[in-house]
């Protein structure tokens, strides 16, 4: 039985991925701060999976934390990354700006070292991020998240630079969604909503594929594309 750890699984993608999982026969042990919505998601899991409480922005207490899990799962085949966070900030407010920071910058990087120095150990593996279309160019909305999602992007890339040389059968995954219909999507103007479970099932579908950035959902390529080719005098007006 393959083995997944979903960090960030209380609600919206993390939580739809985690049901998928469980009904394609993973073990699969689902994370968040809030142990009262992890349990009502327990009961929706199969009878081979467990919840765990955790908080990312407590990276001492979080690594420890899947160090335990991995041990409790008698192993790790796929992590993936879900727990985030980001506001609508035009006027800097730093404790919206360093709660962002914390969680999508500082936690991130330490559960995915932890988990790349697994999967190395191991073997093997597939490490999945979530990131952001936003992750493509700065937004002045929101600095820190847009920034925050490019250093996970990249963060990514830079761990797959790593195993390409190495030559082992570990699989890196960005998965860059545009909006969808979960806590994360503020602000006026948004448009190609998606459901969570939409996603979800897109995402595990690049799983499967071991595809290396995926946007989801498919459509978000092509804004993908014209974000990256826009001059900013355009950009800046938008």
């Amino acid at each position: 039985m393959k083995k997944a750890v979903i960090i960030g699984a209380s609600a919206g993608i993390g939580r739809e991925l985690a049901l998928i999982l469980s009904q394609e026969g993973y073990a699969v042990c689902a994370t968040a701060r809030r142990r009262d919505i992890l349990e009502k998601l327990q009961v929706r899991l199969s009878s081979s999976c467990m919840i765990r409480q955790m908080d990312i922005s407590d990276t001492e207490s979080a690594t420890k934390i899947l160090e335990n899990i991995i041990s409790e799962l008698g192993g790790m085949d796929l992590i993936v990354i879900s727990a985030g966070t980001g506001h609508l900030n035009p006027d800097l407010q730093w404790s919206k700006e360093q709660e962002t920071i914390d969680v999508n910058v500082t936690g991130f990087s330490a559960v995915a070292g932890l988990a790349y120095r697994y999967f190395i150990k191991q073997g093997a593996g597939h490490l999945v991020g979530i990131s952001s279309l936003a992750a493509i160019r700065g937004g002045g909305e929101a600095p820190a998240y847009n920034a925050s999602k490019a250093f996970v992007s990249s963060y990514l890339q830079g761990l797959r630079h790593k195993i390409v040389k190495l030559d082992v059968p570990i699989y890196i995954t960005d998965i860059r969604p545009g909006f969808v219909d979960t806590a994360m999507a503020k602000g006026e103007g948004l448009f190609w909503m998606q459901s969570p479970q939409k996603a979800a099932r897109q995402i595990y579908r690049a799983i499967q594929k071991r595809i290396k950035v995926a946007y989801i959902t498919k459509r978000w390529t092509v804004v993908a594309w014209i974000l990256k080719v826009l001059p900013d005098a355009i950009y800046h007006k938008m």
